[in-house]
């Protein structure tokens, strides 16, 4: 059945959902009809909160009619009549889901209770759909006549993967099973916004205000107007004040020499969440691992990490211990020696004391200093936010042709959003690309890139992505323009490589348009963070803030010689975080959970030292409980930077960084058929041969 012939089923019922209490049709709610904007964009100016649930019930009650319709279709079940409809179901819904979107990057209290009323209602709809029987049977059919149906590779991929997620959902369980799988899901749905929510609470909360003058001592200039331009917004004027946002307490750590001011904001940020306050995520920890725990059982896994990475390439938790393990080993030695470095230095000084965590940043940038003469701060003026912005435009024009035209008439849902419609070399369109740069209460912390509309297929038309990057990164100081660190930097690059993925995206059907694997995913963003380093690429996009002087050969020489400095330190605090991930996935006994001594015990066995603690506590570990992309799965992020360091190696034995045959087939293998095969398959295609891990521990110095 054609998606016309959905369309005329439901169309009814859209007018009917539009009129008013008197009987008059409303085309108010933006969210009913195809967006009368420019690439057909969400039309921010247009939307109301108000707007938001009726679309999301009319939506609901859309998908149930197109599935209705399937089920219901008399004809013998076929790829035509039953998976591409299904792929296609779900217009509304995919236009409201901007929704989204905006309560991760500009909530505020009226989304936040919306969110609170939509995630029930959504979680009910995905579980009607994921665990209805007579759908389930259809596609099964369809499934079990798969070879005898002519179809092509990637419409046989289509059918597996739907019938994959059906089995993956529960909709081959009995029927007591799935209801109470539906529970669980409503259950877990609800904890996770509930978490989020709270870590926002936490991080906005806290304040560290300055009041003498004196405790400045040793911060940058940009830094101090930062935190008093945020004590005018608290109305504290004539002094400072420090957040839980990247860009304050970092520097604050880095720079002050106040080791109580230091311990202060430090323990404020790792406490997050563990308060014994009305923000407290305990008990919600404890929550989730029991529910997810019991979904795994239900579902034939023995626990919940085997469930997840059952579908990804790694295939099992055991294998991906030992890959952590593999890489803990040797960066744990490498933090124990700068552990020792760090103390040489404070006993040097006549510190007269034991290094702890909230002394490592500041100590490390004296040794970073000491060691290479390479100061963060000097560093920063060749990177200010627009000529990153320019340097990724670049890197993108030299290997894909890609052009970048900032469009000033899309509406935006913040006025510091900018927007850029993206275009292929032959000038035409490809997608539209929105960024979103700076720290406020309504955005979450850290920094991500998502699709408010996918690239797809429909009736054979091209959909075009509409793509957004949100970061927090440095704002603005008086006439001091937004200036990013060397992490801000490479993060950009990292979130930039998402979007690439989103704007070549390629497959036919929703369901294989952006299909890869979690620990996949990661490198097309990881990949693009390499070019970023590079001389030759350095040499054409930093530049001096006030000069326009191109970054010299030696800081240059500086950067690229401290590239192995403090990764003992950063390569420890991440594995220690991926490994508590799968020790809370893992968890045999689910029965009185204390969340702080399960942490404790999982870091005690793996032997983490003292001063350093996770980079992610439990109880702020949104990638894994506030949400569940990442949940089983933060371990990912190392996974792909082995896959991006042999790929980047590609274009570096090539002699070109700008290969272009090299990017055109990582772009159409890796990026724009992604769907078409298994992870692995997909980049041996690029590549020819797999990846080996020496280069990524030769990458951060620990071979």
């Amino acid at each position: 059945m054609k998606k016309l012939t959905l369309f005329l089923i439901v169309t009814s019922m859209v007018i009917f959902s539009c009129t008013d209490q008197g009987g008059k049709i409303s085309t108010e709610n933006p969210f009913l009809a195809e967006f009368d904007t420019p690439f057909q964009v969400p039309p921010f100016d247009l939307i109301d909160t108000t707007h938001y649930i009726p679309a999301f019930k009319e939506g609901i009650e859309q998908e149930k009619a197109e599935i209705d319709a399937i089920v219901n279709n008399p004809e013998e079940p076929n790829f035509e009549n039953t998976i591409i409809p299904f792929d296609q179901s779900g217009e509304i819904l995919r236009r409201a889901r901007v929704f989204y979107s905006l309560n991760s990057a500009n909530t505020n209290p009226t989304l936040q209770k919306i969110a609170r009323e939509l995630t029930p209602l959504m979680s009910a709809h995905r579980n009607e759909i994921g665990l209805n029987q007579d759908l389930f049977k259809r596609i099964k059919a369809v499934y079990d006549k798969r070879e005898s149906l002519g179809l092509d590779q990637e419409q046989m991929r289509v059918v597996e993967k739907y019938y994959r997620d059906f089995e993956r959902n529960g909709a081959a369980l009995p029927e007591e099973q799935r209801e109470e799988l539906k529970k669980i899901n409503e259950q877990l749905s609800m904890l996770s916004l509930n978490f989020g929510e709270n870590l926002l609470a936490e991080t906005n909360d806290f304040k560290l205000v300055i009041e003498n003058e004196e405790d400045l001592i040793g911060l940058p200039k940009g830094v101090v107007f930062a935190a008093n331009e945020k004590a005018k917004q608290n109305e504290m004027e004539g002094k400072w004040v420090f957040t839980l946002q990247k860009p304050s307490w970092i520097p604050f750590l880095t720079y002050s020499p106040k080791r109580e001011l230091r311990e202060k904001i430090y323990k404020a940020y790792y406490h997050r969440g563990d308060n014994d306050n009305e923000n407290d995520s305990k008990e919600i920890i404890a929550e989730v691992v029991t529910l997810r725990d019991q979904r795994a059982k239900l579902l034939g896994y023995r626990n919940y990490a085997e469930y997840v990475i059952d579908n990804n390439m790694a295939k099992t938790p055991e294998n991906v211990y030992d890959f952590l393990h593999k890489v803990w080993e040797p960066a744990l030695e490498v933090s124990k020696k700068e552990r020792d470095e760090i103390q040489k230095i404070i006993d040097a000084e006549d510190g007269n004391f034991k290094l702890q965590s909230w002394d490592w940043w500041y100590y490390t940038e004296k040794l970073r200093k000491q060691k290479y003469d390479l100061d963060k701060e000097e560093l920063k003026q060749y990177f200010s936010l627009d000529n990153v912005r320019e340097g990724i435009f670049y890197v993108s024009n030299k290997l894909y042709g890609l052009q970048f035209e900032e469009r000033t008439d899309i509406p935006v849902y913040h006025e510091e959003v900018k927007v850029y419609e993206v275009k292929e070399a032959d000038g035409s369109h490809l997608s539209i690309l929105y960024i979103d740069s700076y720290p406020r209460p309504g955005k979450r912390g850290g920094a991500w890139c998502g699709a408010m509309r996918s690239g797809a297929y429909e009736d054979g038309e091209k959909i075009y992505p509409v793509v957004y990057i949100v970061t927090n990164f440095t704002r603005p100081t008086g006439d001091i323009p937004a200036l990013l660190s060397w992490d801000e930097t490479t993060t950009f690059f990292h979130e930039f490589g998402h979007a690439l993925h989103n704007f070549f995206a390629d497959g036919h059907y929703r369901r294989t348009s952006r299909d890869v694997p979690r620990d996949y995913v990661e490198l097309p963003a990881q990949v693009m963070e390499n070019w970023a380093g590079e001389a030759e690429v350095l040499k054409a996009y930093a530049k001096h803030y006030e000069t326009g002087e191109i970054i010299p050969d030696e800081l240059i020489e500086k950067i690229q010689k401290s590239g192995h400095f403090n990764q003992g330190f950063a390569t420890v605090e991440y594995v220690a975080a991926s490994l508590l991930d799968l020790d809370w996935h893992t968890i045999e006994n689910t029965e009185n959970i204390d969340v702080n001594a399960f942490e404790k015990a999982a870091m005690d066995e793996i032997g983490l030292i003292d001063e350093i603690i996770p980079r992610y506590r439990s109880t702020y570990f949104s990638h894994i409980f506030s949400g569940s992309s990442y949940s089983a799965g933060y371990y990912v992020y190392l996974w792909a930077e082995v896959l991006d360091s042999d790929a980047f190696n590609a274009f570096k034995e090539s002699g070109d960084l700008y290969n272009q045959e090299l990017a055109a087939k990582f772009r159409k293998h890796v990026l724009a058929e992604n769907g078409m095969g298994e992870g692995m398959e997909q980049y041996l295609k690029f590549r020819g041969k797999e990846p080996s891990i020496d280069a990524l521990l030769e990458k951060r110095g620990l071979k």
